[in-house]
């Protein structure tokens, strides 16, 4: 994927860039490899830096509502001060890694409805940075979250949308300040239980985090589960039969009283004293936590534009949204 533009930031005849990716599908964990190159102008131009950014949409809460933005996941500098010289032309390779965090893009092959990615090449020339363009990136699922995605789709699931949300979950560590949201629809089997079923990844080198919630129907409210297991365990596990076994419990739940609202796996109230699926127990309440609460992690800072540093953050909030509502138009289209 080449994206090459004037870079109208510095005026007619300035350097232009290409930003070229070696491969535009990867997946959590993997390393974005490809060149960054430049095209020297009618002018000497000193460069002072030249920074990659991986980034995607995301929305955030707060006292006054919702708001949408750009978020940051990943930066990476392929270069400091040089000089470009007229005509110049120069490659400058770059790789840097995909943190093990990153939200998927696609789900059973398919692009998801919500989400678009990108890497923006930010040139500094003179003390002005012109952003660049967005040079759209596929994120695949690792075999572990496949493994969990499969099952859903042998259950008769059918996705809704996902989202990225500013945020963190409920006692796991993460490094990136958001989470991912997959939304689906129930098969009529399960459709009396529930209205949808939210699914949020959260792996890391060891292992992966698998969080459901579910918005339930009649007498049951929104309840969760979650799992920890390593790579190879999820390939391993049913996850048919774990899903089913937790919906079940949903809809055993609704005809028996006395039951904690977020506990679907029908223990006291509080954590419960042991966990069938071998790793720590989970509170009966909400494990994202308070939405909008973050842990550290690159992009912190300016998480999400609109609303952080008033109203001209809000314009490249705006115009961010702008881009990545372009790719989402380009998918639709193809």
């Amino acid at each position: 994927m080449v994206f090459k533009r004037l870079l109208g930031t510095f005026g007619v005849g300035a350097p232009s860039v290409d930003t070229v990716l070696a491969q535009p599908r990867v997946r959590p964990g993997e390393a974005l490899r490809g060149e960054v190159r430049l095209q020297g102008g009618d002018f000497d131009a000193d460069v002072e830096s030249i920074v990659l950014s991986l980034v995607t949409g995301a929305e955030a809460e707060h006292g006054e509502g919702e708001q949408t933005g750009l978020i940051e996941l990943a930066r990476a500098q392929v270069s400091g001060p040089f000089t470009l010289r007229t005509g110049e032309q120069r490659a400058l390779p770059f790789e840097f890694p995909v943190p093990w965090e990153t939200p998927i893009t696609e789900v059973w092959g398919h692009q998801l409805y919500g989400m678009a990615m990108g890497v923006r090449t930010e040139l500094a020339i003179a003390r002005a940075v012109d952003k660049g363009d967005l040079d759209p990136v596929q994120v695949a699922p690792l075999p572990a979250q496949e493994a969990v995605l499969q099952a859903f789709n042998r259950l008769g699931f059918q996705v809704k949308s996902a989202d990225v949300e500013v945020g963190g979950l409920y006692g796991i560590a993460q490094h990136l300040p958001c989470y991912q949201e997959i939304e689906f629809f129930p098969p009529p089997n399960f459709a009396h239980v529930v209205s949808e079923v939210e699914l949020t990844f959260a792996a890391n080198p060891g292992g992966l985090h698998i969080v459901l919630e579910a918005d339930g129907r009649g007498p049951v409210d929104d309840s969760f589960g979650r799992w920890f297991v390593s790579h190879d365990e999820a390939l391993q596990r049913d996850w048919v039969a774990e899903i089913t076994g937790w919906l079940n419990a949903l809809g055993s739940f609704g005809h028996h009283a006395g039951y904690p609202p977020h506990d679907p796996y029908g223990h006291p109230a509080g954590y419960p004293p042991h966990d069938p699926y071998g790793h720590p127990g989970y509170p009966p309440h909400d494990p994202y936590g308070p939405h909008g609460g973050h842990h550290g992690g690159p992009g912190i800072g300016a998480a999400v534009a609109a609303g952080v540093a008033g109203a001209a953050a809000g314009f490249l909030a705006a115009e961010a949204i702008d881009e990545i509502g372009d790719m989402l138009e380009g998918e639709e289209e193809d």
